[in-house]
């Protein structure tokens, strides 16, 4: 199990644990993570799980692909560092990853 930490719109701070090989979207919402919707269930076509990673994970993330740049281009939430939570597989070396969430996704 890994650690996850979701800083909500509030700065308050929920950490969750989550098994590798599963979507940090899947990770929230099977933790009630408020502020992650994942309407399309993770075929990245919605934008509603987007986060802001965290600026020490940034670079420790692959980085999005086409498809994600374009659906991170319509969400409602921007971030310097946004990301959509469906489109991160985690991994043993993600212990510890720290995400912002928006107050709202729409």
């Amino acid at each position: 199990m890994i650690d996850i930490v979701f800083i909500d719109h509030l700065q308050q701070a929920t950490t969750v644990q989550a098994e590798p090989g599963v979507s940090l979207m899947q990770a929230a919402v099977d933790n009630q993570i408020v502020g992650v919707v994942g309407e399309c269930g993770g075929s990245c076509s919605c934008a509603t799980c987007v986060c802001g990673v965290d600026p020490a994970w940034a670079d420790r993330l692959t980085p999005p692909d086409a498809l994600e740049s374009a659906m991170l281009e319509s969400a409602a939430f921007s971030h310097p560092n946004s990301r959509l939570c469906c489109q991160i597989t985690l991994r043993e070396d993600h212990h510890g990853l720290t995400v912002h969430l928006p107050e709202s996704q729409f």
